[in-house]
Formats: structure tokens, C-alpha cells, sequence
């Protein structure tokens, strides 16, 4: 949307919320060492067309269906956030397109396993983020309440994270640096209750290289995160239940066990690739409709094509984000820009994906940066301060705005002078 030529194109964006999650640093959030407006990129700023351009426009609503035929995307407009209903109706209505792009991205997955929707909190949108702020912290102030047994004490101080991929990883990171730089300090009456819990049915970052796994490990463990091999089997109100029968009691549930195809993206009647995602061809477009294109963690290459499905990263959704948007500037400077008018133009070259590297910040000013193309390649990698340097430069280089880039670094420098900020608001 940010690269679209508003010249060529009247741009209509619709979607659930106003803005851009950076999540890479939406972890961070959680524990005060960032403001979550920081990693929250408005729309409008994004894209000026929108609140500037006649034919221009930003709606606040979800899609519900999507008719190729007369070329119409079926709206309902949204009367919630972060699972608070208004009392206000859904409206219903309809907008016309010449192009489409799908980028509804995905959802958690929970497996099918009973509970973790009632009980955990996703790590996903920044009313998540909220909520575990809100919680933990709720949570270290119950917990000095006279009264409270030592049993109630662990359990309502007891952090638990399900998942160890990256996310998992750094927000188990980020919890264990609060607790010994923070919590230890503001509040020491309870400071030898609180604890994390990080559970894995495998290996912790399994998509690193094995010695980087071990050294995130190593950390992990230094920094007091216990870490468990196990399958969660059922999610209670105050216990997880393992498949082994172990019941884990928490206080805070966190779940990050990776993303599925969203109820929309499955009752779309397009053609899927495998794990059910949109299936695209070689220039991210849905082959079986005209002027229909998919990116991100809602699409993936069909069998067809003969290449893999990319993980749902956010270095795939961006680059193939500035390609789609080169794609339809130049469709549009060939006169292909209206609806059914693009079937015979050349294309050019297909989108081609070359992973950059990977990286994780596991806490105490450490990191790791994994620059191998795939897990069979030889390539570079760091641990240690430099890695984390690389880090946190790198994911402030790639914040949209020179605003936010301008308050990620005003925070940053708050929490090293002031520790963080523990308000609960």
C-alpha cells in the first residue's frame, strides 16, 4: 500500500484496524521497555492518499466474502477491539475493484486443544500485549495482598510460555530481563516467587543452526527461564496439563506456537496451497480469477508451480509486498490498471524470495543472528552483544516512519537510564 502509485490507482484499504503492527517489537511492549504506540503504524501515514485522495479510503471493517465474478468485496464494518463489543451494529456494505490484493495474513494456532482460547493470551496484535502487560502486572500486585499463601503466591507469579520460536523466546527473554532488572528492585517482597516457564514439544528455535540453539538455551537458562520438552494436552483456568500428566499452575498463559489459515481465508473458494493457505502462481496472482493477487502469511505458492510454501515471516510479506506493488505500478503504466484489462500483458520476472537471515534477542543484552539461507546451508552466524547490536539496529532500520524509528530509540534509551515504566493503566 505504501508503494502503490496513487496516481494510477484509487487506493481502498479495508481492514479490522487502523493500523500496522511492527511485531518484531511488539514483545518488548509487554514489559514497559517499549510504548506500544511505538510499533503501531497508522494507515495514513502509511499511504497519504488515504486521507487525502478523493477516490481514496480506509475502512474500518472486516471482509466477509469476495465475489470475482462482479468484481466486489463484501464488508461488515468492526464494533469491537481487543474483544470488547460496542453496542453499536455491524453495517454491511460492498466495495468494487479493479485489483485485489488479499493480505489478511493469519491466525494463532491453537491445534484443537481445549481451552487455550478462554485461558491464554495470543502474541499477535498490540491488545494482546496489552492484556499480558495489564495481567503481569496485576498479578505482582496481588501477590504482596496479606493473606495470600505461598502456594497462590508461585502461581499467580508463575509466567508461562507455550511455544519456542522466536516469538516465545524473545518474550521469555524480555519477561526474565523485567524480573532481575525490575521486579527484583520495585518489588522485592516477592521477588523469589516469580518465575517463567517456557514449554516445547521440541527443539527451542528449531529453525537455527543447532549451536545457536544451544547457546539461546545456555542464556535462557542463566537468566532463570526454566525450560520444559512437552505437549500441552489441556489448558484450565489456573493449570496446564501435559501429555504426560504433569499439570504446570500459571498465573500469566502466553501461547506462540505459530500461525494457521483464518476461518475467511478457508471459506474463500479459491484454490489452496498446501496448509491451506491461498494458492498463488509465480507472480502472486490467484490463477483461476482475473485480477485477484495474495501476500503474506495468508498465501502460498501452489504445488503447481513447483516451489515451497515461504514461512510466514515478515521479511516474506514485505518483499513480496514491494514486488506486487512494482507489479501493479507497471501494470497500470501499461494501460492494464482497470478491471479485466491486464490478461494479456507481460509480466516480467516472477517474484523470487531469498532469505536474508534470522535473528532473536534472548535477553541480558544478547542476541543471535542466523544469516544462513536455509537449515541444510553453511553460512554466518553470531551470538553475544554484537548480535544484539545487529538486532536492534537492524528492526529499528526497518520501522516504517522516521516518527516511530525516532520513539523505539527515545524508549529504548528511557528503560537503559529510568528501567522501565510499571504503571498499570
Amino acid at each position: 500500500m505504501k508503494s502503490v502509485d496513487a496516481g494510477l490507482y484509487d487506493i481502498v484499504c479495508v481492514s479490522p484496524r487502523n493500523h500496522m503492527v511492527f511485531t518484531p517489537l511488539l514483545a518488548s511492549t509487554c514489559v514497559g521497555t517499549l510504548e506500544f504506540r511505538s510499533v503501531a503504524e497508522p494507515v495514513g501515514r502509511i499511504q497519504p492518499a488515504i486521507s487525502t485522495a478523493p477516490g481514496s479510503y480506509f475502512f474500518l471493517a472486516r471482509c466477509t466474502a469476495i465475489d470475482p465474478d462482479s468484481h466486489t468485496v463484501h464488508c461488515e464494518s468492526v464494533t469491537d477491539q481487543g474483544g470488547v463489543r460496542d453496542a453499536v451494529e455491524p453495517w454491511k456494505f460492498t466495495v468494487s475493484y479493479d485489483k485485489l490484493v488479499i493480505a489478511a495474513g493469519a491466525e494463532a494456532s491453537t491445534f484443537g486443544i481445549n481451552g487455550v482460547k478462554e485461558h491464554a493470551i495470543f502474541l499477535r496484535e498490540v491488545h494482546h500485549a496489552q492484556e499480558i502487560r495489564r495481567r503481569l502486572l496485576l498479578n505482582l500486585m496481588l501477590s504482596d495482598v496479606p493473606g495470600i499463601s505461598e502456594d497462590e503466591k508461585k502461581r499467580l507469579l508463575h509466567c508461562v510460555v507455550i511455544g519456542g520460536g522466536p516469538t516465545g523466546v524473545e518474550f521469555s527473554g524480555e519477561l526474565s530481563d523485567f524480573i532481575i532488572k525490575d521486579v527484583h528492585e520495585r518489588y522485592s517482597h516477592v521477588k523469589d516467587f516469580i518465575h517463567v516457564t517456557l514449554i516445547e514439544a521440541n527443539e527451542i528455535l528449531s529453525s537455527f543452526d543447532v549451536r545457536l540453539r544451544q547457546y539461546a538455551t545456555n542464556q535462557l537458562t542463566k537468566s532463570g527461564v526454566r525450560l520444559v520438552r512437552g505437549v500441552v494436552k489441556d489448558v484450565k483456568p489456573e493449570k496446564v496439563i501435559l501429555n504426560d500428566g504433569t499439570e504446570v499452575p500459571y498465573g500469566l498463559l502466553v501461547w506462540s506456537t505459530g500461525v494457521g489459515p483464518s476461518p475467511f481465508v478457508k471459506s474463500l473458494y479459491f484454490p489452496k496451497s498446501p496448509g491451506e493457505r491461498i494458492g498463488v502462481d509465480d507472480w502472486l496472482r490467484i490463477p483461476s480469477v482475473q485480477d485477484v493477487f495474495a501476500i503474506g502469511d495468508c498465501s502460498g505458492f501452489l504445488e503447481s508451480t513447483g516451489k515451497p510454501t515461504l514461512p510466514a515471516l515478515a521479511q516474506v510479506a514485505e518483499r513480496q509486498g514491494k514486488y506486487l506493488s512494482n507489479l501493479l505500478n507497471q501494470i497500470g503504466k501499461a494501460g492494464g490498471g482497470y478491471r479485466n484489462a491486464a490478461a494479456n500483458l507481460e509480466l516480467g520476472d516472477p517474484f523470487v524470495y531469498r532469505h536474508l537471515g534470522s535473528m532473536a534477542t534472548v535477553g541480558r543484552y544478547k542476541a543471535l543472528v542466523d544469516l544462513r539461507q536455509n537449515k541444510d546451508d553453511k553460512g554466518l552466524s553470531l551470538t553475544g552483544f554484537v548480535s544484539w547490536f545487529i538486532w536492534r539496529s537492524a528492526y529499528l532500520t526497518r520501522v516504517i516512519s522516521w516518527r516511530n524509528r525516532f520513539y523505539v530509540a527515545i524508549n529504548w534509551l528511557t528503560t537503559f537510564v529510568f528501567g522501565r515504566d510499571i504503571s498499570r493503566i
